[in-house]
């Protein structure tokens, strides 16, 4: 039986107060609480909804909530009147009167009769106003900021490094629901056998337009399926996908005998690497500096059947004394970076991070690259990526390695579907908004020297 306690929305706001005050990730902290309660599949739905949703939209929300109250609120006050205000406007199914009274009772449940009479006031006069008129706000870069809920810092750096145009697409990009995607093992199946065999398990799919190994799922519950059990498919972000794909676009990998994967957690792409690998005793070193991380990369792998071509191990990637100079085929370097081309799927980070976060990155991805630099065979790639869309940690980050590094050379990345293939750039940098996908950053560099 449900009870106010244990409702969606109550549980939601409990979600939401704990993002914000305490920098907890929405996707742990949600999938916590899920497993804590027992609530039905509708339930489960309104409950990711209301979190997801409330925190895309949180400045709009804000904005169209500060017209009625200035006063400083108590935070699950301001969350429990932010999720209702977002289902007012933007969950159409939802009848306002329901909204409207379910935050009452949670008011009246939580707090006091003050507290459900101004709650109910501040609401009434939501209703009675209606959506703000945002396209009166003058200033472009306030106006992208309020409408995509774009931090205005970082609507300003992107607007430096793009365009306004670019901006304000990347802003409706981010705030659209991710679309779950997966990639074929190729160790164990092509593209047709993994789709017939997820259609026979009742898993719709069709191909990505990104990524050639990608499969996005249409409907069916794919983790309950066989298919993903045995490894024959596994979850993955088409952008994502990209990295190892433009790195087979230039480097054989069924000729390779060691590759580095530098900051492997959780294994996405060194499954990738290892599935391509085919010479006897060809390995994968998986390298990632949490522990509980290096065990998650073995479970991976089992799961996917590879475990035999990888060798995973706990450490930091600037620090590689294990690996002889000159010892490697190519390596994948995923460095930590700011995640900002995740926000479709992590949309607090856009609150969380400053541009000091980049420049404190930049300088952790140079010191990586260069401790992965000297052990890179002449004619070997390294394949460096992010899923951020600040060129401070992209092409600014590339061209501070090659200047110090004249030994490699930048090479054209290239996929094997040509996406943006008459770009000028050398390097690829896939934003939210050009194919629905993560943002995403990949640049190709190889060893002349």
């Amino acid at each position: 039986m449900t009870t106010i306690k244990n409702s969606p929305r109550n549980l939601a706001v409990t979600v939401l107060e704990r993002i914000n005050r305490q920098g907890a990730y929405s996707n742990l902290e949600l999938n916590q609480v899920l497993k804590r309660h027992q609530l039905t599949v509708a339930d489960k739905h309104l409950l990711t909804t209301l979190v997801y949703g409330t925190l895309q939209h949180q400045l709009s929300l804000e904005y169209w909530l500060q017209q009625f109250t200035r006063r400083k609120l108590d935070p699950w006050v301001k969350q429990l009147l932010l999720i209702t205000l977002y289902q007012y406007h933007y969950l159409e199914r939802v009848p306002a009167f329901a909204a409207t009274n379910e935050a009452i009772e949670i008011a009246k449940w939580r707090g006091n009769a003050g507290i459900r009479k101004f709650v109910t006031g501040v609401l009434h006069a939501a209703l009675k106003a209606g959506w703000p008129d945002f396209a009166a706000i003058s200033d472009p870069i306030q106006r992208i900021s309020l409408t995509s809920s774009l931090p205005t810092w970082l609507v300003k750096q992107l607007a430096a490094e793009y365009d306004l145009t670019t901006v304000a697409a990347i802003g409706q990009a981010i705030n659209e629901p991710a679309r779950l995607s997966i990639r074929v093992n190729r160790a164990k199946a092509s593209l047709a056998q993994a789709q017939a065999q997820l259609a026979a398990e009742g898993v719709q799919t069709q191909p990505s337009q990104v990524a050639a190994d990608g499969l996005i799922v249409q409907s069916g519950d794919l983790l309950a399926s066989q298919a993903f059990a045995q490894g024959i498919v596994t979850v993955q972000d088409e952008s994502a996908m990209l990295a190892v794909e433009s790195l087979g676009q230039v480097y054989d990998l069924s000729q390779a005998t060691l590759v580095l994967d530098a900051c492997s957690a959780p294994g996405g792409k060194t499954g990738q690497v290892a599935a391509a690998l085919t010479k006897p005793a060809s390995q994968v070193v998986a390298l990632d500096i949490h522990d509980h991380k290096v065990k998650l990369i073995q479970k991976n792998m089992a799961r996917l059947g590879l475990a035999t071509r990888v060798s995973a191990r706990q450490g930091d990637a600037r620090q590689l004394a294990f690996l002889a100079d000159g010892s490697l085929d190519a390596a994948v370097v995923d460095a930590p970076c700011s995640g900002l081309g995740l926000l479709r799927r992590k949309p607090e980070i856009r609150y969380q991070k400053t541009f000091r976060d980049s420049q404190r990155l930049h300088e952790i991805q140079l010191a990586i690259l260069a401790a992965v630099a000297p052990k890179i065979k002449k004619g070997g790639i390294i394949t460096y990526s992010t899923c951020t869309i600040l060129k401070e940690e992209n092409d600014q980050t590339v061209a501070a390695f090659l200047a110090a590094h004249p030994n490699f050379a930048l090479e054209k990345t290239q996929t094997a579907r040509a996406l943006k293939a008459d770009r000028a750039a050398k390097t690829l940098t896939i934003l939210p908004s050009d194919y629905g996908s993560d943002g995403f950053f990949i640049a190709t560099l190889k060893r002349v020297e």
